[in-house]
């Protein structure tokens, strides 16, 4: 034995550090790793303790009313809150209406805010205001491209920013941008829009939510081009290119409380002393001051905007007014707007004509709660209206379709016995593929030429390709009418008023069950009596620029409702028409016509609506329609599809170099759907945020990832370094094995020389 009693390690301190900094770093590693793991494990515990980052955390459960919850890596955190205020003055035949929008920013983030919410689709909107603080930032109409221009090159630079664009004519999206930490932001916008009559009652119609809607994947064609040597191709087309931009995200009511407070205000003063006032689907507390004004508003205070808020009105007086005429002078011009009712047809001089009705009914997802039995009990009611002289099929459709009989078939009692039991059976699944379902009706497979063909329509018009329903409308309507009527609490108003005008109908609203027997009496009254056509405005000194230029047929208790640009106040304007059989005209001097409000804006947007008509039915280019619209919209300050309004504060708020986070806002669904019907019935149904209508589940979601899984947690961060550790270690200790092999090797060497 060597009497030398020292180590290796002893005899080389530079071989003994790596090995004791190599295991250090080993064992230092292997700890680290291992708390890792209990700290992995432990988060998964029933109850954990509440560190600072996980008190910031929300559970859609723990959301107080009114807040907003946005899903970020698995997690909820509050978002802006939302609060609607609504101030609407009803002059006569028109209203004003000023919807101001509250974005408050609670984080500690600058954010941007959208928001996307509906408007009456015959509104001309023509104002946007920001208000920050004390200072009023007032919007410019621009083009669509060059709005957008403007208010992204605002929201790179810091400036506070707002947009307000047309996605169809009754929804909008506003962007506010650069909205600070614990600032509050409010957003103004204003529309006019026409009062509606319908016999001796007048009303108004505001609705309050987005329904989630049916957006068809889109078609993938496969194309050969092997003309020109490259082989087979596919082409793409959408039916629905903005998609994302009409589909906002929706709460289940089950799991979350209602957002987006909304309160109501209507000054409304009719021009003739009032008799009822009352809103069918809100409670509300109505002032008196005089006999022709009244003071609305909601009597539970802010309400969720689940909804469409109506308000009806009718005079004290038996009858109300045939005749209206209005004026308004703005600039060298003045506008005219008529409202005349035609008198009723006597039913004892017409010969009731032999009548085929078709009847569609809409059994989709979005028809699941108090929807699909409106529907039911509407259409059973009309079966009850039928003669047994008529003619009568029922089609119902999801994104399947049925048709009850070959083709139409007599009304006696077997026949409506077994279209009853039908509807009965029916029950709200699937998607809503609409235009299947128009083409089947309009088909005439009878083709009597003698006939009244009518095909009445029950939808609550849930879909975002509305295009395809109108072309197919106009393809195919031939001899038919078509008749629109709009169920549940938020009817897709754009859809039924359009379809039913290129239909050459008209459109009735059942919101309530309560409601079905009085709406669907309203409607047989006009299928059941003649409409008065032929009609034509004629000035007699005045040069005028009416519309519509050609006037549709009306029916029992609508009026015909004229307006006009004139390059004079001077003359009478004459309409004539047929009643029945019988010829009908009325004389109106024009200097007769009282003061109205917004009249010009009014104009202009029927002119708009007229150029969009004459593009679907092919009388004019999409090129010279969008060439009017554009130059309507400019003139006459409205927001259009080819137009928005844009508002930018001139100072930089936002620090350079501060990101900016957008928010994109949730709204509630409507009042009586069934959200597992709309989104699909699944067995862990996410409990937050939904990107589509449950009716396009063959579609991808292109906005961001559904979420999974109803209870989501935010793990723990372990994203250590152990691992470095581990590995510097190991390469140490490896060092210090060569290290000493190599020692020992040439110790060797110089104990043998």
């Amino acid at each position: 034995m060597d009497t030398n009693d020292t180590t290796d390690s002893d005899e080389h301190p530079m071989l003994g550090r790596l090995i004791r900094l190599g295991l250090f770093l080993l064992v230092q590693g292997v700890a680290v790793m291992l708390v890792a793991v209990v700290a992995l494990l432990v988060s998964f515990a029933p109850s954990w303790s509440a560190t600072t980052e996980q008190a910031s955390l929300l559970q859609p459960g723990d959301a107080k009313s009114g807040s907003l919850l946005l899903k970020e890596d698995g997690a909820y955190t509050e978002a802006i809150r939302l609060g609607i205020d609504v101030d609407i003055t009803v002059s006569g035949p028109t209203l004003r209406a000023r919807v101001t929008q509250i974005f408050r920013n609670p984080t500690k983030d600058w954010v941007e805010a959208t928001y996307v919410y509906p408007l009456p689709a015959g509104g001309a909107v023509d104002t946007l205001k920001m208000v920050v603080g004390n200072r009023v930032i007032v919007g410019d109409i621009k083009e669509r491209q060059q709005a957008r221009v403007i208010y992204d090159e605002a929201r790179r630079g810091g400036q506070k920013a707002a947009l307000t664009e047309q996605e169809r004519p009754n929804i909008f999206t506003n962007s506010v941008a650069n909205i600070g930490p614990g600032e509050t932001v409010l957003v103004q916008i204003e529309y006019q829009e026409p009062v509606h009559q319908s016999g001796d009652e007048y009303s108004l119609r505001l609705p309050l939510v987005v329904g989630p809607r049916y957006n068809p994947a889109p078609i993938v064609q496969s194309v050969d081009f092997r003309n020109d040597g490259s082989g087979w191709g596919a082409t793409n087309s959408d039916p629905v290119p903005d998609r994302d931009r009409i589909s906002p995200s929706v709460l289940d009511p089950a799991r979350n409380a209602p957002v987006n407070p909304t309160s109501i205000t209507v000054h409304l003063s009719a021009g003739f002393a009032l008799g009822e006032v009352k809103s069918p689907h809100h409670n509300t507390k109505v002032e008196s001051p005089d006999n022709t004004t009244r003071i609305v508003t909601l009597a539970d205070g802010a309400v969720p905007a689940d909804r469409d808020f109506e308000l009806t009105w009718k005079p004290a007086a038996v009858k109300a007014p045939s005749v209206g005429l209005f004026r308004e002078r703005v600039g060298d011009a003045d506008y005219l707007l008529a409202f005349v009712t035609p008198p009723t047809a006597e039913q004892a001089t017409q010969k009731p004509l032999p009548r085929e009705v078709v009847f569609v009914i809409d059994n989709s997802g979005s028809m699941g709660g108090t929807s699909i039995v409106q529907a039911k009990a509407g259409l059973i009611y009309a079966l009850s209206r039928l003669q047994p002289t008529d003619r009568f099929n029922i089609i119902r459709f999801d994104d399947t379709m049925d048709v009850l009989f070959p083709a139409s078939v007599t009304a006696d009692a077997a026949h409506v016995g077994e279209a009853t039991s039908f509807i009965g059976a029916l029950q709200a699944r699937g998607g809503t593929e609409m235009a299947p379902a128009m083409r089947a009706a309009l088909t005439d497979r009878l083709g009597d030429a003698g006939a009244v063909r009518q095909v009445v329509f029950l939808t609550d018009g849930a879909i975002g390709n509305e295009r395809q329903l109108f072309e197919t409308i106009t393809a195919m309507r031939g001899r038919s009418r078509v008749f629109m009527v709009g169920i549940g609490s938020a009817p897709n108003t754009y859809l039924m008023t359009r379809a039913a005008e290129l239909g050459r109908g008209a459109f009735t609203h059942i919101g309530s069950v309560e409601q079905v027997e009085e709406r669907m009496r309203g409607l047989f009254a006009k299928l059941e009596n003649p409409a008065v056509t032929g009609l034509n405005a004629k000035f007699s000194e005045a040069k005028a620029d009416a519309t519509p230029t050609i006037i549709p047929d009306v029916y029992r208790d609508e009026p015909l409702v004229l307006a006009a640009k004139l390059d004079k106040l001077a003359g009478s304007v004459e309409i004539k028409g047929r009643v029945g059989d019988r010829p009908w005209s009325v004389t109106l001097p024009l200097q007769h016509a009282a003061e109205g409000k917004g009249l010009s804006k009014l104009w202009a947007k029927r002119k708009i609506d007229d150029a969009e008509v004459a593009r679907t039915l092919r009388e004019m280019t999409p090129e010279d329609s969008d060439k009017a619209i554009l130059a309507l919209a400019l003139d006459h300050r409205i927001v259009t599809r080819l137009t928005s309004l844009v508002a930018v504060d001139k100072t930089p708020s936002r620090p350079e170099g501060e990101p900016l986070k957008l928010s994109e806002l949730p709204i509630n669904l409507p009042a009586g759907w069934d959200f597992a019907k709309v989104f699909g019935e699944r067995r862990q149904a996410p409990p937050q945020l939904r990107e589509r209508h449950a009716d396009a589940r063959n579609q991808p979601a292109t906005r961001r990832p559904t979420p999974g899984a109803p209870d989501s947690i935010r793990l723990p961060k372990t994203a250590t370094s152990a691992e470095l550790k581990m590995i510097a270690g190991l390469i140490l200790i490896a060092l210090a094995l060569i290290l000493f092999v190599f020692n020992r090797r040439q110790s060797l060497l110089t104990d043998a020389a």
